[in-house]
């Protein structure tokens, strides 16, 4: 009841974010009743459905995330002083939180269920159209127990993952604390305060790790794409999309491993390049500030280049196929991944704006001017534009080309 009340009272922006994730579950959770009904009406297929719904992962992942993102930025579970003397600790915060992103998601696998049977028909005074048929699996009796299983999937992982990224930890003096964005409430420094020579020439160690498990990935691809492929042997995609050797896909998953690890270390170089030679005080603070929220916004970034990568690859086969292979379950998949790690970059950038306000105050108090603040905010995007696009373009042409001859 809490949970609700605080939802009511809500900034707007708060409640977009949660309406967003309440959309991402509703959209996941059709995708997973589609191949609940596909498997329903084709019971001789049984391996071709459970890909379909192995399929799934990629969304229920995005998914989650985004449920992630949207409750580490909440303030309703952000610890406020005298919060705890009103019985709401750290824990009892975390509970708020889980619980909250409980409802939206529940709420959205509520409104798939009834667009689901809606479409299919099942309604009454509904007509299911032939596409729907085919894809649905209308007219067939869809398993109660199996739909509800299904559709607690993402309420109940999205509550699980938002508990543990929040759970209260402890630091090295013993006292407890909140991880995430909570954390960085009662810690901002003044930016002239950084150790300045720790933030510019520590590198994280996941930055070669993750390059070269991208390496090794597209080089994966590239080797077992050589050979003439078998119809057999194929892994198909949901909708119809063409088929790929098992070998190519966990070739594209290990890239995309390596992009996410190496997040964090590409948006430190960024801001390492950005403050590089004899900066002036705009590129110094861009720099600087990039640097110490690399850890914060890298991960999101680097799904979002890796999705983005996959995007482009998958543009350029279906533009090369003669038969234009994609479904539409296929495009309701990939426009809820994309909306779903767009979101969760958009929410981590908001997530660093809203831990270094302590910094911004002290700057604003030395007479730092607001022009200033912006043209930094300006340099850093276009820093992480210069460093990731095309890093992402290149990736993106090397997944591709297996899949293209």
């Amino acid at each position: 009841m809490l949970a609700l009340r605080l939802a009511r009272g809500a900034h707007p922006l708060v409640l977009l974010r949660r309406l967003l994730v309440a959309a991402a579950s509703g959209g996941t959770g059709f995708l997973l009743l589609a191949a609940l009904g596909h498997a329903a009406a084709h019971p001789a297929t049984a391996a071709d459905s459970f890909v379909r719904l192995l399929w799934c992962a990629v969304p229920v992942a995005a998914t989650i995330q985004l449920a992630v993102s949207a409750a580490r930025t909440d303030p309703a579970c952000r610890p406020q002083r005298g919060m705890s003397a009103a019985g709401l600790g750290p824990v009892r915060l975390t509970v708020i939180a889980a619980t909250s992103t409980a409802v939206s998601c529940v709420l959205g696998s509520f409104v798939a269920l009834l667009a689901f049977l809606m479409v299919r028909g099942d309604l009454v005074g509904a007509t299911a159209a032939d596409s729907a048929a085919q894809l649905l699996g209308a007219g067939h009796s869809l398993p109660l127990a199996g739909a509800l299983m299904l559709l607690a999937v993402v309420p109940v992982t999205a509550a699980t993952a938002t508990a543990v990224v929040l759970r209260p930890r402890r630091n090295a003096r013993g006292t407890g604390r909140r991880t995430g964005a909570s954390a960085g409430a009662g810690t901002g420094e003044p930016l002239t305060a950084m150790d300045t020579n720790s933030t510019a020439s520590a590198v994280p160690a996941a930055l070669p790790w993750g390059m070269a498990l991208t390496a090794a990935g597209l080089a994966l691809e590239t080797y077992v794409s050589r050979g003439p492929a078998n119809a057999d042997t194929l892994l198909p995609l949901p909708g119809r999309l063409i088929g790929s050797p098992p070998g190519v896909l966990a070739g594209w998953a290990l890239s995309t491993l390596g992009l996410v690890l190496a997040g964090p270390g590409l948006a430190r170089l960024s801001g390492r390049l950005l403050a590089a030679g004899r900066p002036g005080a705009v590129r110094l603070l861009a720099g600087r500030v990039l640097q110490e929220e690399s850890r914060r916004i890298g991960r999101p970034l680097g799904v979002l280049c890796a999705v983005a990568s996959a995007a482009y690859a998958a543009v350029k086969v279906y533009e090369a196929a003669p038969t234009r292979p994609f479904g539409p379950l296929t495009g309701l998949g990939a426009a809820l991944v994309l909306a779903c790690v767009t979101a969760s970059a958009l929410t981590a950038a908001l997530e660093a704006r809203w831990a270094r306000t302590h910094t911004t105050a002290a700057l604003r108090r030395l007479g730092t001017p607001r022009s200033v603040l912006f043209r930094a905010s300006v340099l850093r995007v276009l820093a992480l534009l210069v460093v990731l696009s095309p890093l992402t373009w290149a990736i993106a042409e090397l997944a591709a080309l297996p899949l293209l001859h």
